[in-house]
């Protein structure tokens, strides 16, 4: 997944860009969260954000967390915020990575259902 968020990332915001074919000059919230749903072998078409509200399971993954309302969608990857908006990087308008997390307040958490939970090795 983070293999192919670094793909598209620093790509310009483009509404509905990632939604017509996998490879866009840019990406909006969805398109950039389904391109790497997809490349993990988690999602088959793009979704809209209202989509990924019903998506997958309920709650949190241990590793993968998806936020999603009517109007924006964005996740987190191994501790680190996938998202389109309020990005440390670039301008923060487009794909790109953030350490710190935004409110979640008005979002629905979800996570990929098939995504391995680690376990402990004695």
């Amino acid at each position: 997944m983070i293999q192919a968020a670094n793909r598209i990332r620093h790509r310009p915001y483009r509404w509905g860009g990632g939604h017509r074919r996998w490879r866009s000059r840019g990406y909006d919230c969805s398109g950039s969260v389904s391109y790497v749903m997809h490349a993990a072998g988690l999602l088959d078409s793009p979704l809209d954000s209202t989509s990924f509200m019903r998506w997958g399971g309920g709650g949190a993954g241990q590793w993968v967390r998806i936020y999603a309302n009517r109007e924006h969608v964005f996740a987190v990857i191994a501790g680190l915020r996938w998202d389109t908006s309020m990005t440390a990087e670039g301008d923060g308008h487009g794909p790109g990575w953030s350490e710190e997390m935004r409110s979640t307040g008005g979002f629905r958490l979800r996570h990929p259902l098939g995504v391995e939970r680690a376990t402990a090795v004695s």
